[in-house]
């Protein structure tokens, strides 16, 4: 099991760890980790390690097994024994936006209330797929909506509540292909807002930024029609 740290605190840019493994195709097990493992529609990390006599470029982070990340070498390198104490760095430029991208994300789902079908995030844009049969009538209200929830500076926090507390509130779920992941007893809920200001509470294990104003300009970018009863809606970093 790897401690996951970005849950914690998503702005620690390094950190020490201890090598705790190694599989077989060369990825990297630490104890804790600063890096984000590929997983709910979010980019896994990049970054470096260095230890005493050795550094190496992360291309990016993946789940294992029991909860533990695996760091992926961006090159065939020598890697740091089990044991070897590491520094963890991020490239926080790009970890950064996609934090941006996925707070951004979750607004935009408040602004469409309709159950989401699949997303991405990526450091520049993200996109949401909605159960949806039309797309929204006016392009310009939507983007001023969001962009209102942005300037008004809210709070996003972490709160974790037991699965049979989210299977008495199932509407807290508003992935309709993913569900949250279950087993460990407890699920990681986002909350955006404080108290009756609150406009989305739901389960998710991403990064976040502290508040919505360092999202930052939104734009509305191509909408297109994916099925029937589906639509999907691309949102831009405006700067």
């Amino acid at each position: 099991m790897t401690i996951h740290m970005f849950r914690d605190d998503a702005y620690v840019r390094d950190a020490s760890a201890v090598v705790t493994g190694h599989t077989p195709e060369g990825g990297i097990v630490l104890d804790q980790s600063i890096f984000y493992p590929t997983g709910g529609g979010q980019p896994g990390d990049s970054g470096t390690l260095s230890w005493e006599g050795g550094a190496l470029n992360i291309a990016t982070a993946i789940k294992g097994d029991d909860e533990s990340i695996i760091l992926v070498p961006a090159e065939p390198r020598a890697l740091p024994g089990v044991g070897t104490t590491v520094t963890q760095s991020l490239d926080w430029e790009r970890r950064y936006a996609h934090m941006r991208v996925h707070t951004a994300l979750h607004i935009l789902s408040v602004a469409l209330p309709f159950g989401v079908t699949g997303g991405s995030i990526g450091a520049g844009r993200g996109r949401l797929d909605f159960d949806m049969a039309d797309a929204p009538e006016d392009r310009d209200e939507l983007e001023a909506m969001l962009n209102a929830h942005v300037a008004s500076d809210m709070r996003v926090s972490a709160e974790w509540i037991t699965e049979a507390e989210l299977d008495a509130n199932p509407s807290m779920v508003k992935t309709l292909s993913v569900q949250p992941p279950r087993g460990a007893g407890e699920i990681r809920l986002v909350r955006i807002g404080e108290g009756d200001a609150t406009i989305d509470l739901q389960p998710c294990g991403g990064t976040h930024v502290a508040r919505t104003g360092e999202i930052g300009a939104l734009r509305i970018g191509k909408i297109e029609k994916k099925g029937r009863m589906n639509r999907r809606v691309y949102l831009h970093l405006d700067g």
